[in-house]
């Protein structure tokens, strides 16, 4: 065994910040923070931001960025992350080279920079799918505000006009940037990113990338490299800031006047003192037994144990504590390998710094010095495996052994309280499932949970009673062993966040995650007002009805199946003649698709039913006979028919009424990389005595340009 030494001092480049669409760095001679090569002690970078203006990045943002993003519509802005995201995808060896000096393995890199890249992937998808083409997001129904109809209410999400700040921890230099970039962006709001000193230079690589991209419009993103301790004091009510780090800091942030009296969006995810419990069921030799002990050997190891979701309590049943020890004891022996990430065979590389691996083993002490023993690992300095490829002692690396602690007092306060934010857990026994609910909680609010189970009772009794301490809770059992994602991963489609010491925040989310970058804001108007606004055809507007004279169409107009989205507008409609139902055509229905319930085929018991006028006719031979009514058959801009909305059935028909539909154009989402777009049609069929029968949405692809029919005549 040899013991290397830190290389002699050099010079190092100070990483630049990016201000206002130029890269800036400050004047010779600032102040400025050494980074260093977690792995070997090597100067990488120095940061420092002396004479950055704060004030002008955030108004840059506000006019700018602001104006750049909005000529954008949220599906155009979602497109842009996927090109993005090729582009980065790509580029990833450029990062991962990079991230090695962080002492990221390569699974730890996968896990911060293809994990960031897939958010993109996923926001793009999830914006141009579930949000409209437009920059007016409708919240919900229109509530009827008069009797006559001509005053409605509603709710829209508009983007707030200010910027959205970042603040972001060491551990994920890249994923903790796109997670917040990706859904700011696609709600049109530009981001000021403030990434962590020691892992900074990966962030601002990534930046560089995006920016060399040529994708972003001018103004979506600012990167300040060093200090930004004035940022707060420059935002104000349109702004918002996230926060990813202690609770401490998030709690100056919080009382801060701007946030108090100036009104300033703060979201924070912070400490997380999160747990796993294996479940009475969950003997040795049970899948659910392996996959705990695997899952509590992953979230120590993987980025150095440096992940805000990592399993920091091990819950385990009374009496088993000794056999869970032992399993995750000999799992870390056979598979963890200390060392450089740029060595062979190195599955867990250095903290971040040599200030995280004081911390850390700090806090480990306090925990020892509180009641805990130390179970497996050791406080001094590991041989780890070399660059080289032998084995060593690097006094000059970040580098710590994997810790497992038990306690004879399960409440200790310590264990409950004090975060070793590094590969270290306690294991903790629990008498039963009322007590491991307790446990839990004691962490005051943490981020994820996972209950390993394959009980159904314990499953949902663990899960009910720790829910409501927790931002998500993971089950796992040996039917998700192999498919779950894991207990630390975040999904972008799925909060993540947590209340109490976790921050109460709710970053990701899928499209909630995009609203927090909106406000909501009521809108009270006429019908006409509220379709110019919204985009979206309230009943009550005006609208250009095509169809029968009888009921108030205008023949001379055009079948709006007939126009392409060229031609096509919110409010283009078709009204129908009466079609009569007969009692013949019920009982043809029934027999044909076997729908034989007694309203529809029992005259006597359908008479006895409270909310039936006798025998009526299906439901869904209506909606049927609607399409007859409102189809034009000839081939056209419509290309299909892809579902229905909001069916619901109001009135019933009885053989012998009639009914007629009315269909408009409600929304029209023409869909950026396609040649056509969605229209969403609202459909009512009215009896004889203009009773509403039935309403709902008519889902159709219909044409950019209506090449269909001109190829077809």
């Amino acid at each position: 065994m040899t013991t290397h030494t830190a290389p002699a001092a050099q010079e190092a480049p100070i990483v630049p910040s990016y201000v206002k669409d130029a890269w800036w760095t400050p004047s010779d001679g600032s102040r400025a923070a050494d980074v260093l090569d977690a792995n070997t002690g090597e100067l990488l970078a120095r940061f420092g931001s002396d004479g950055l203006d704060l004030a002008s990045m955030v108004d840059h943002a506000r006019t700018v960025g602001q104006d750049e993003l909005g000529k954008l519509t949220l599906h155009e802005r979602a497109l842009k992350l996927k090109e993005l995201a090729l582009f980065l995808n790509e580029r990833r060896q450029e990062l991962y080279e990079v991230s090695f000096a962080t002492g990221a393995t390569k699974i730890d890199s996968m896990v911060d920079i293809d994990g960031g890249i897939g958010v993109l992937f996923t926001f793009s998808s999830k914006g141009r799918r579930e949000m409209p083409n437009n920059n007016v997001v409708l919240d919900g129904p229109a509530e009827l505000l008069s009797k006559d109809g001509s005053f409605l209410g509603t709710h829209v999400y508009t983007r707030i006009p200010g910027v959205a700040a970042q603040i972001n921890a060491f551990n994920f230099p890249v994923w903790g940037m796109l997670e917040k970039f990706a859904p700011a962006f696609v709600a049109g709001v530009p981001t000021i990113v403030k990434p962590a000193t020691p892992t900074g230079h990966l962030t601002e690589a990534c930046v560089r990338l995006m920016i060399d991209s040529g994708i972003l419009p001018a103004g979506s993103i600012q990167l300040i490299s060093g200090s930004a301790r004035e940022l707060l004091d420059v935002m104000d009510y349109r702004d918002m800031l996230s926060f990813t780090g202690s609770a401490s800091t998030a709690q100056r942030l919080k009382s801060h006047t701007n946030v108090i009296d100036g009104g300033v969006r703060l979201t924070a995810e912070t400490d997380s003192l999160n747990a796993a419990i294996l479940g009475p069921d969950a003997e040795p030799g049970t899948p659910e037994f392996d996959a705990f002990v695997k899952a509590v050997v992953t979230e120590m190891t993987v980025k150095a144990g440096q992940k805000c979701t990592a399993i920091r309590r091990t819950i385990v049943p009374k009496g088993r504590e000794q056999a869970v020890v032992e399993a995750i004891s000999e799992r870390i022996a056979k598979r963890v390998v200390v060392g450089d990430p740029r060595a062979e065979g190195t599955t867990m590389g250095a903290l971040a710094s040599l200030e995280q691996l004081r911390d850390v083993r700090s806090a480990v002490e306090s925990m020892l010095a509180a009641g805990g023993e130390l179970a497996y690992g050791t406080l001094d300095a590991p041989v780890v495996r070399t660059a080289g490829g032998d084995d060593a002692v690097v006094p000059a690396g970040a580098f710590m052994s994997p810790l497992l602690l038990t306690w004879d007092d399960v409440d200790a306060e310590a264990v409950h309280s004090q975060e070793a934010f590094g590969p270290v857990t306690s294991v903790l026994g629990y008498d039963d499932v009322a007590d491991a609910v307790r446990l839990a909680a004691r962490g005051a609010g943490s981020l994820v949970a996972t209950v390993c189970t394959n009980d159904p009772d314990t499953a949902r009794a663990l899960t009910v009673g720790i829910a409501g301490h927790h931002g998500r809770v993971h089950i796992l059992n040996r039917e998700t062993a192999r498919t779950s994602t894991g207990h630390g991963s975040p999904v972008p489609q799925l909060v993540h966040g947590g209340p109490g010491r976790a921050g109460g925040g709710e970053e990701l989310g899928g499209i909630r995650s995009v609203k927090h970058h909106m406000q909501r804001t009521a809108l009270q108007g006429s019908p006409n007002l509220l379709t110019a606004v919204t985009g979206v055809w309230h009943a009550g507007a005006d609208r250009r009805i095509a169809g029968s004279e009888t009921f108030g169409a205008d023949p001379a107009n055009v079948h709006p199946f007939r126009k392409s989205l060229a031609e096509l507008r919110v409010g283009d409609a078709y009204a129908s003649d009466l079609r009569k139902v007969e009692l013949q055509d019920i009982l043809d229905f029934a027999a044909e698709t076997g729908d034989t319930f007694y309203a529809h085929t029992d005259a006597k018991a359908a008479e006895a039913n409270p909310f039936f006028p006798g025998q009526v006719a299906h439901g869904y031979l209506l909606v049927s006979w609607a399409a007859g009514l409102f189809v034009e058959p000839a081939p056209g801009p419509v290309l299909a028919n892809y579902g229905l909305e909001n069916l619901r059935f109001i009135t019933p028909v009885a053989a012998g009424d009639s009914v007629r539909v009315t269909l408009t154009a409600k929304k029209i989402t023409p869909r950026v990389t396609d040649e056509y777009g969605e229209v969403a049609w609202d459909a009512v069929l009215h009896n004889q005595e203009g009773e509403i029968v039935a309403n709902y949405d008519v889902l159709t692809l219909v044409e950019k340009e209506d090449t269909t029919y001109k190829n077809w005549g």
